[in-house]
């Protein structure tokens, strides 16, 4: 027994790790997608175009529903449980039910301003955000006090033009898409902000907005301004050697 768990973790020692990697499955045009998320509920992406409303799409694209907010525009959007969190780039939020109904009013997030591109919601309930000026990736409690920060500007190599961030529920890791400005590349971090991988996404499209991940399929959603494009991915992420792939997460539910 002893010489086959040595030998098991031998075995695991040697096996290669995961590392991040995309295959293109599809795209369909949609004009200025800016921040995306996935609703298993409705099968369906909910996405801000910088706009004053939040569209509730098909993961083909059609439109199923609008909602709207007391902030001046939508740039960013985030699921919170089962209601909405949105972002208007400077630095304010505000809670939506996926009626459009009000939960509150807009609040502001510490620190001063900052523009906000991306939001997304850790295991833990805390606000994830990234912003490109100044550039930075940041954890806020759910009422916006800040917990932790890093300047992207100082990893190796450099997150100047962050957009959009979704998290992984499966692993808690951060993927993080760096527009036309910056690498044109995803980022993908560990949940404490450890930088694990980066791909470029020249050969897929330019200038990345938005980002979601369907953990019931490997999936992802990559949002190009660019050719106004939505462009999905198989997508494998970034494991420890002998790692075994990750079970399914949430999928639709309408199904």
């Amino acid at each position: 027994m002893l010489r086959a768990c040595i030998f098991v973790l031998a075995m695991a020692a040697t096996m290669p790790a995961l590392a991040l990697d995309l295959n293109e499955t599809g795209r369909y045009d949609l004009n200025r997608p800016a921040s995306l998320d996935y609703d298993p509920t409705f099968c369906g992406l909910w996405i801000a175009n910088e706009g004053p409303d939040a569209v509730l799409v098909t993961l083909q694209g059609d439109e199923l529903r609008r909602v709207s907010s007391d902030l001046f525009r939508i740039k960013a959007i985030s699921l919170e449980g089962d209601h909405l969190l949105v972002g208007d780039g400077f630095g304010k939020l505000q809670r939506l039910t996926k009626n459009g109904e009000t939960l509150g009013p807009p609040f502001a997030l510490a620190g001063g301003f900052a523009d906000t591109e991306g939001i997304a919601i850790s295991a833990n309930g805390d606000i994830v955000t990234v912003e490109d000026d100044p550039e930075r990736l940041s954890w806020f409690s759910p009422t916006g006090e800040l917990k932790a920060q890093i300047n992207t500007m100082e990893l190796s190599p450099p997150l100047s033009e962050a957009q959009g961030i979704a998290i992984d529920p499966r692993t808690g890791h951060l993927l993080i898409v760096d527009d036309w400005e910056g690498s044109n590349s995803l980022y993908e971090f560990s949940a404490d902000g450890e930088l694990l991988a980066q791909a470029s996404l020249l050969e897929y499209g330019n200038d990345p907005e938005g980002i979601a991940i369907r953990p019931g399929s490997d999936q992802l959603f990559i949002a190009f301004d660019g050719g106004a494009q939505i462009v999905t991915f198989d997508y494998t992420p970034t494991l420890p050697p002998g790692s075994a792939p990750l079970p399914p997460g949430a999928d639709c539910m309408m199904f």
